[in-house]
């Protein structure tokens, strides 16, 4: 399994912390201040150091985790102040916070800040005096500003390409309305046409059956006006059923989607900037084309609404697992809905009727921290046989 962008730099910051501390107490280097246990400052730093790892899913408390290793220590005894070791993944996690910290987390995570380096700067002496009070507590803000900063480029980047996405679907579903518009009103044109035509066979049949036997001529007459209007019908009918086709669709010669083109959709994600990963466990077989559409779909749908709703999604993970008697399937993503979301709500209706027709089971709902999940299961032995 390949990690993302996002969790190889996250990776980095753990493993550089962790060799630059160590190095700082053990080597030991310049920066390395005060007396304390080799063996507790190596602890200090391997849990500061593993606590950058969750900086972007859980910053808050990766903050707190790496303030905790500093100060806590100080409480029982004093102890070294490292400058790699301890002040530089403080400057990390507060740039974390503010950078993919939610609503009140920010200012929960700079008063957690604040709190920690004012007992600091009154209570371990190697922390107060003006000059160090100066820089900690600059290096902080320029830290947390700079992390804000960021945090703002990337909701305006967002904004942008969620208003730029909107536009186009608003584009297109107003030209596919204008379509329906015009073929709704062709329909009623070719319903009149051809219920004009059959009132006129009707009319001409009856009239030839009331004289069939007196007038073989006007028989012959009427008889040809039904062929005639019978004609003109099916010439009209074709005509404007030609106009009523969808040009750019095979229809019914075309096979309907399946999780053989499971792949394709991926890769469509992955271009509209969603950070996809598939993964498919289990025996694949074929499946009932009706579950093998409802899947597809169900799929698609997730994507579709992770891409449009969820913001700052890093992974957007598709697990597909087929069982002995049923299929698996689930869409999770780590986004933060945006506040200005007001779907109607049609897509996940779509999918429950999906799931329903074959006895499954849905379940969408928002993840405890942030992102949301769909499970899907759809039954293989109780699926409803297609149509033949």
């Amino acid at each position: 399994m390949t990690l993302p962008r996002s969790r190889v730099v996250d990776a980095l910051f753990v493993l550089v912390v962790l060799v630059t501390g160590l190095g700082e107490i053990w080597v030991p280097f310049d920066s390395r201040q005060g007396d304390g246990n080799l063996t507790a400052a190596t602890l200090e730093v391997a849990v500061a150091a593993s606590a950058l790892w969750w900086r972007r899913t859980h910053p808050v408390r990766s903050l707190a985790v790496i303030l905790a290793a500093l100060f806590l220590p100080q409480l029982v005894a004093p102890g070294f102040l490292l400058f790699f070791g301890h002040f530089v993944p403080i400057c990390i996690a507060v740039f974390s916070v503010a950078r993919h910290g939610t609503g009140r987390q920010r200012w929960v995570g700079a008063g957690l800040t604040a709190a920690a380096f004012s007992y600091g700067n009154l209570s371990v002496e190697l922390l107060g005096g003006l000059t160090e009070i100066l820089y900690h507590w600059g290096v902080l803000a320029v830290c947390f500003s700079v992390g804000w900063w960021q945090a703002a480029m990337s909701h305006r980047a967002e904004e942008s390409r969620r208003q730029a996405i909107r536009a186009e679907v608003e584009a297109a579903e107003q030209a596919a309305r204008a379509v329906l518009e015009e073929r709704t009103r062709i329909a009623r044109e070719l319903h009149d046409i051809v219920a004009h035509a059959m009132g006129v066979m009707v009319v001409q049949a009856g009239a030839a059956e009331q004289v069939i036997d007196d007038d073989p001529e006007r028989v012959r007459k009427a008889l040809n006006t039904i062929r005639e209007t019978g004609t003109e019908a099916l010439g009209e009918m074709r005509r404007l059923v030609t106009v009523l086709r969808d040009d750019s669709e095979v229809g019914l010669l075309a096979p309907q989607p399946g999780l053989d083109g499971l792949e394709e959709l991926v890769d469509d994600a992955k271009l509209s900037g969603l950070p996809v990963e598939l993964t498919v466990s289990g025996d694949r077989r074929d499946l009932p084309a009706g579950v093998d559409l409802a899947a597809y779909r169900i799929i698609q749908e997730a994507l579709t609404n992770a891409l449009r709703h969820a913001r700052g999604s890093e992974l957007v993970g598709v697990d597909v697992r087929f069982g002995a008697d049923r299929l698996d399937v689930e869409i999770r993503d780590d986004g933060v809905a945006t506040p200005d979301t007001s779907g109607s709500g049609h897509g996940l209706v779509g999918m429950r009727e999906r799931v329903a027709l074959y006895g499954g089971s849905l379940r969408a709902v928002p993840l405890p921290e942030r992102g949301f999940v769909v499970r899907a299961m759809l039954p293989l032995e109780s699926a409803v046989p297609e149509p033949v």
